[in-house]
């Protein structure tokens, strides 16, 4: 713990980006580990346990929970259109209707490592990253840890995810969206608490969702329904600010 302290006391910044190339690195090899003993998101989840155990305790030891949005939100339901953008955008990993891709320990170990993911994607993206740079500029806070965000998934492109190249290009876009809207929301609502929960979820439900039946047509749709969702929801967060600011 004393040594992320020195860190996070000489940059923030820094601290931010050691924290997203650690979780890029170890959760990766986690993947492949779990892959080579046979047993899906077995490693993965231990070392999002860890992860998030040890960054939890940094903020809780050093009074920070606050600081990165694990508060209750500031903002009221209504603001923030009682989230429907957010409980529609859940639905989608089941819109090629529901299967069970795996036995049920590894269901199980998927499901508590996309829970791990939301907070750990969360937490590092939306609070150290953008905190670290918004008190020199809100805007290029965004932009960064929006784009950031959806460059992160183009590692599907890299490890393949039964998908083409467009598909897979249209995720990196959505993903971007996806990342504009969280980053909104918890600038909205100081809070992360519903972006971990949503983030968690849709991933988690990934466990349940009939890939195979999906053509490629059918994921560019998704991939671009998803986008305008997540992408109007976040401009409707930006210019209701706007509003109460001028």
């Amino acid at each position: 713990m004393k040594v992320l302290k020195n860190l996070y006391d000489k940059s923030k910044i820094w601290f931010a980006v050691a924290w997203i190339v650690a979780y890029c690195v170890l959760l990766s090899v986690g993947d492949a580990l779990s892959a080579l003993i046979g047993i899906e998101k077995s490693v993965t989840l231990t070392i999002g346990v860890l992860l998030s155990t040890i960054l939890l305790l940094f903020l809780n030891k050093n009074g920070l929970f606050a600081d990165y949005g694990l508060c209750a939100p500031k903002s009221s339901a209504k603001s923030m259109l009682y989230y429907i953008p957010i409980i529609v955008m859940l639905t989608a990993n089941l819109w090629y209707g529901v299967t069970l891709n795996y036995g049920a320990l590894e269901t199980a170990f998927y499901i508590l490592a996309m829970l791990c993911v939301g907070f750990l994607e969360e937490v590092i993206f939306r609070g150290l990253l953008f905190e670290a740079m918004r008190k020199d500029s809100v805007k290029a806070a965004i932009i960064v840890s929006s784009v950031t965000f959806g460059i992160g998934h183009i590692i599907n492109l890299i490890n393949g995810s039964g998908a083409d190249l467009l598909p897979n290009l249209l995720q990196v876009v959505y993903a971007t969206a996806a990342g504009f809207m969280f980053v909104m929301m918890y600038y909205k609502s100081k809070s992360l608490l519903v972006c971990i929960a949503a983030h968690g979820l849709f991933n988690a439900l990934s466990a349940f969702a009939n890939e195979a039946s999906a053509s490629n047509e059918m994921r560019i749709l998704t991939a671009t329904l998803l986008t305008v969702i997540t992408g109007s929801y976040a401009l409707y967060l930006a210019l209701s600010m706007k509003k109460t600011t001028d």
